[in-house]
């Protein structure tokens, strides 16, 4: 692709604040899996062809005249969440609640699942050479674990229940053992991704039944720790799982929702607010790059377990297909042909 051609599509003439990536991973989140079956999640409805992957990392191929922080050949991790302009979130540091904020695979726009990918260049971080692709397409996943801990308020000492060992209930275990916490206690119906979550730190493993009672779940997380913990971590979006985080969750705690579930959900609000149990909604996340780069670099975090299956980007419908069956942790889409490390 030509880069004056580059800069006369994409942006102002003088002005070219994009680059142009060769794209190396690709992680596939849950979310691309509901577009990819349903067409939709909530009111983001697909109306055309869309491209999905948002969990991304890839080489600098070309670079926008106005870029200085870049250049060709380096790599670098892709926040895929880009405000479109200055509003009021952009300006109070939550840019991710602006309402007209690009994110790549969400209608309308398209994702970063493809050989080459431009993006806005402010919104690609370099790579230190200790961490791979992988880590840097991981760093999306990692980054709703941190604005999860961020606004759970996690810090040194915290008690912490995490509801859900899938990706985003493991990374967030990660974070908030890497914050302080103290004791964290972590559910799920799968006895593989419980055994993982040990692997990667959890303190207290509770198996989970569909016909479960989430007071008697409540009770069961302070029997382990010995008094109910001061946070509650929601990854799952089911129902019953809400409702188990509230009852456990200390008086005068909080309880971060994570999970995407129902538009309408039961949930016990009287007693969450007799209590003064705080619930405070997560939506993606927002600056986070830098940190999650850095608890990278400095090992105190390590996300190389979480990637189980890998896969060519001529192999997509079957990994597709294993993400869809639940099997394993992370599937890893790879998208260099000449380049099949992680």
């Amino acid at each position: 692709m030509d880069k004056d051609n580059l800069s006369a599509v994409l942006h102002a003439k003088g002005d070219l604040r994009l680059v142009l990536l060769k794209m190396h991973s690709v992680g596939i989140c849950g979310s691309d899996v509901h577009y990819w079956q349903h067409g939709r999640i909530g009111d983001f409805v697909l109306q055309k062809p869309m491209v999905l992957g948002h969990e991304a990392a890839g080489r600098v191929v070309q670079v926008g005249s106005s870029v200085t922080h870049l250049k060709p050949g380096d790599r670098v991790a892709i926040e895929p969440g880009v405000p479109r302009e200055m509003d009021e979130f952009f300006k109070s540091g939550h840019y991710n609640l602006s309402p007209t904020v690009l994110f790549c695979a969400t209608p309308p726009d398209d994702g970063n699942l493809s050989r080459y990918y431009k993006h806005n260049a402010n919104f690609c971080y370099k790579l230190p050479d200790t961490l791979t692709f992988e880590e840097g397409a991981l760093i999306e996943p990692l980054s709703v674990g941190i604005h999860a801990c961020r606004r759970a308020g996690v810090t040194l000492g915290s008690s912490v229940l995490i509801c859900g060992a899938g990706p985003i209930g493991l990374v967030s275990l990660l974070v908030a053992k890497a914050m302080g916490a103290s004791q964290v206690v972590i559910s799920d119906l799968s006895a593989e991704r419980l055994a993982k979550a040990k692997e990667l730190g959890a303190d207290f493993l509770l198996p989970v039944k569909r016909e479960d009672v989430p007071q008697e779940m409540a009770r069961r997380v302070e029997g382990m720790l010995g008094g109910q913990p001061q946070i509650s971590i929601e990854c799952t979006g089911v129902e019953s799982s809400i409702q188990t985080a509230i009852y456990a969750t200390r008086s005068g705690g909080v309880v971060v929702l994570v999970g995407l579930g129902e538009e309408m959900t039961r949930a016990p609000l009287l007693n969450a607010a007799i209590r003064e149990v705080d619930i405070r909604g997560v939506f993606r996340y927002c600056n986070t790059w830098p940190t999650a780069i850095a608890m990278l670099a400095s090992k105190h975090i390590n996300v190389k377990p979480l990637v189980t299956h890998r896969f060519m980007l001529e192999q997509a419908v079957e990994a597709f297909d294993t993400a869809r069956q639940g099997l394993g942790i992370k599937v890893m889409l790879k998208c260099d042909k000449n380049d099949q490390k992680p």
